[in-house]
């Protein structure tokens, strides 16, 4: 039964790997981080998820991923005009994060949407992958 699975694709972990990746970017609008940590979560091998994740991030910058998360998944933030509360801007820093998205785009993006951008601090030299 398996052998005849495997002969007909139903059992590649590389299709797998390529359609989730794809769907964690298209649908729920993740960043690589976090695709490739619910990636190695199921299982796939670290280079296997990386040319997955690969192929679905090819052409799209973080930053515009960024920004489409935000738009998408959080709205009042995307709505309103200038942000001045300091613990709303931290809670978003804090879901972009959990999103996969690196420090460097998110606080450049937050600092495009807050009242005091240069109260937000630098990010650090490079973020550590999961």
């Amino acid at each position: 039964m398996i052998e005849r699975l495997t002969e007909i694709g139903y059992l590649n972990d590389q299709h797998f790997a390529e359609n989730y990746a794809t769907a964690r970017v298209e649908n729920e609008g993740f960043g690589r981080l976090r695709v490739l940590n619910d990636l190695r979560t199921r299982r796939v091998s670290g280079e296997m998820a990386d040319q997955a994740v690969e192929r679905a991030l090819e052409g799209k910058s973080e930053a515009e991923l960024i920004d489409a998360f935000i738009e998408r998944r959080m709205p009042s933030i995307a709505a309103g005009g200038p942000i001045d509360d300091e613990k709303k801007l931290a809670a978003a820093y804090r879901k972009l994060r959990r999103a996969g998205f690196t420090s460097g785009p998110v606080l450049s993006a937050l600092k495009r949407i807050a009242a005091r951008p240069e109260n937000l601090d630098d990010p650090p030299d490079e973020d550590l992958v999961g």
